[in-house]
């Protein structure tokens, strides 16, 4: 089952320096990601929302190689790699995948200006060793779908201050 974690960083680049430190441990099969993104609160207050990918290239990327196999099949490669990306890029960021936008923007109201977080979605079968790579960097848990025991443990990991139960 995959948990959702959210954790507030002072700025943008160390939320990015979290965010490869994850995408790395899914290299070495520590953690499996289904969505990473760090949001942004700037000085201006207006929230911005970094994706680890962008739905509409991966997309524009599919609707092209189908496109251009079906045009084969007219005749027409070209123009049918035009149209398959066209009609794939606008599916997919038509297509909200991973962590709802809408949620991500409401977290980012929650952050200081020049804040940052990282909202991770996913599972592991050695959450121990994910929290050690990232424990370095700090940070405050501002929302999970963690249990209270595995919640507590983040953040006493992290450095902050447990909850009072």
């Amino acid at each position: 089952m995959s948990n959702l974690v959210a954790i507030a960083y002072p700025d943008m680049d160390t939320a990015e320096r979290v965010r490869a430190e994850l995408i790395e441990a899914t290299k070495e099969h520590l953690i499996q990601l289904e969505d990473a993104v760090v949001v942004e609160r700037r000085e201006d207050g207006k929230i911005k929302l970094h994706q680890a990918t962008s739905p509409g290239a991966a997309g524009a990327a599919g609707g092209a190689l189908w496109g251009g196999l079906i045009g084969l099949i007219f005749l027409a490669p070209l123009l049918g790699m035009a149209v398959g990306a066209a009609a794939g890029g606008v599916g997919g960021k038509m297509a909200d995948v991973g962590i709802n936008d809408e949620f991500l923007k409401a977290l980012g109201t929650k952050l200081q200006p020049g804040g940052a977080a990282l909202i991770a979605l996913g599972s592991s079968g050695a959450p121990d060793k994910v929290i050690a790579r990232v424990s370095p960097f700090g940070g405050e848990v501002i929302q999970t779908s963690l249990d209270e025991d595995q919640e507590e443990h983040l953040r006493a990991a992290l450095g902050g201050v447990a909850a009072a139960g």
